[in-house]
């Protein structure tokens, strides 16, 4: 697996009938390693799905590129100098799998078929991409659901049909776009833990976004928050809960320890601080 780089990355946008451009991102620089669970915290407005569509591919940086190990990924000016120009990549690609907030299943699909409708684009036969779609449907629980009609399932059910979509093609980094934010309560603590429990198995690399706190702390191995726009990346911090979680599978208990709660406290008041500075933008 290869790291994922970002390299002073800025993202314009132009102003609305005429007004000023609107900066998104600016000043973008780091890396996600392999196996690393990245998570993305920041008020409304600082950029972080903008900074999702930009390591997806949905759309390019007005300054900056980013690489994926040695292919570019999009925006590589020829002039960069040690960077390898083989094998480019300009826009979306398999080896980078999006799992959206909105689950955007085809309803006339069944669960297996929608799982598998990456690997049919690919020209994959079917007795093979009906065996790995399969394969990764189990992974999700949803081994038992393969011929049902994705509007029959539960709103968790498709978002794990979502995700079994994005592995089923063996990307090299799944990107996780508040992927829990519509689920209730409830259901949103079943997937926290189905999503540490794939990201354990499979390995890959990921960068996921919400606006929780507590989830934020839960699920990352690296967290990032970011400032109003321009969006920066202020804080990066490594952390070890989801391990515990992993190593203990008690929830519960990563959630209550003094350190959790600590850190939680600390992040609110980077988070809160960011919001009274910039007059709590949005």
């Amino acid at each position: 697996m290869s790291r994922l780089q970002i390299h002073d990355v800025s993202v314009r946008y132009p102003g609305m009938n005429g007004g000023d451009t609107v900066t998104a991102l600016s000043g973008i620089n780091f890396q996600i390693e392999p196996g690393e669970f990245v998570v993305a915290l920041g008020a409304s407005g600082c950029g972080k799905t903008t900074l999702l569509n930009l390591m997806a591919g949905f759309i390019q940086p007005s300054d900056g590129y980013l690489t994926l190990g040695d292919s570019q990924v999009f925006g590589l000016p020829r002039v960069a100098v040690g960077v390898e120009l083989n094998d480019q990549i300009t826009g979306p690609g398999k080896e980078r799998g999006v799992v959206f907030q909105k689950h955007a299943l085809l309803p006339w699909l069944n669960v297996l078929e929608n799982t598998a409708f990456g690997l049919k684009l690919q020209g994959v036969g079917l007795k093979e991409r009906h065996a790995r779609a399969s394969e990764y449907l189990k992974l999700v629980g949803l081994e038992d659901f393969h011929k049902h009609p994705v509007y029959q399932l539960s709103g968790g059910m498709q978002q794990r049909v979502g995700i079994a979509r994005a592995l089923t093609n063996d990307p090299r980094m799944l990107l996780l776009d508040e992927p829990l934010g519509a689920l209730d309560a409830l259901t949103r603590e079943v997937l926290q833990e189905l999503l540490l429990e794939v990201w354990q198995q499979t390995q890959k690399m990921m960068f996921f976004i919400t606006h929780s706190v507590e989830e934020a702390l839960f699920m990352a191995s690296r967290l990032i928050i970011m400032s109003p726009r321009p969006g920066r990346i202020t804080h990066d911090f490594s952390l070890d809960f989801n391990k515990v979680f992993l190593d203990t599978r008690d929830a519960r208990k990563v959630k209550s320890m003094p350190e959790f709660i600590a850190m939680r406290e600390k992040v609110l008041g980077i988070i809160h601080g960011d919001e009274a500075v910039n007059g709590g933008a949005h």
